[in-house]
């Protein structure tokens, strides 16, 4: 298989909305028109409950993760490799399917994470439930781990392509919390259970 069609695979399924083919197909409103407006699990959980949260925040890791797995198993260079995560993550952010219009990133970045190699996605998952579970604040818990992450990864895998991988994950998901940084700023940022 040529090494440009995983990355290429990588960004389609990246592309591929859980929240939005859940809430559909559980018969739910369509997370871009409800509660935050964001096609992730956590606009999921405020307008469909835990299950759906759960489906939808499994289908995104597995989008993370599923690409870096094959990536492995072929296995492709440490660059091609860097690209695949990276493509996942922008097929979810956005997504050719759906208007370019995509979540925010912190479930698929997970998955490439854990993809990459296990002790890096444990690490960068057990930062951020200690955030959520002591401040109760999903967007901040998730600004922390992905803050931390690219030193994380330059601790278990120090390759230049890894970090910068994770550099650029990391600046796109704060990108993507801008709205959340302005309500963490003004202490009007919602809770976790609220």
């Amino acid at each position: 298989m040529p090494e440009y069609l995983i990355i290429l695979a990588a960004y389609l399924l990246g592309s591929v909305s859980s929240a939005i083919l859940v809430c559909h197909l559980m018969g739910l409103p369509d997370p871009r028109s409800q509660g935050s407006g964001n096609p992730g699990a956590t606009n999921v959980l405020r307008i469909g409950g835990k299950k759906a949260a759960a489906i939808t925040l499994l289908g995104d890791s597995i989008k993370g993760l599923l690409p870096m797995m094959v990536a492995h198993w072929l296995p492709v260079s440490p660059l091609v490799l860097a690209l695949t995560g990276l493509a996942a993550f922008l097929g979810h952010i956005y997504p050719v399917f759906f208007g370019f219009r995509g979540g925010k990133g912190v479930a698929t970045a997970l998955g490439v994470q854990f993809g990459l190699y296990w002790p890096i996605g444990l690490s960068i998952a057990a930062t951020w439930l200690f955030v959520a579970k002591g401040l109760r604040i999903s967007s901040l818990a998730a600004l922390v781990s992905q803050g931390l992450a690219p030193l994380i990864i330059w601790w278990f895998w120090p390759a230049p392509e890894m970090i910068v991988m994770q550099a650029i994950i990391t600046l796109l998901l704060f990108w993507r919390h801008r709205g959340n940084i302005h309500k963490l700023l003004s202490g009007k940022e919602t809770h976790i259970g609220n």
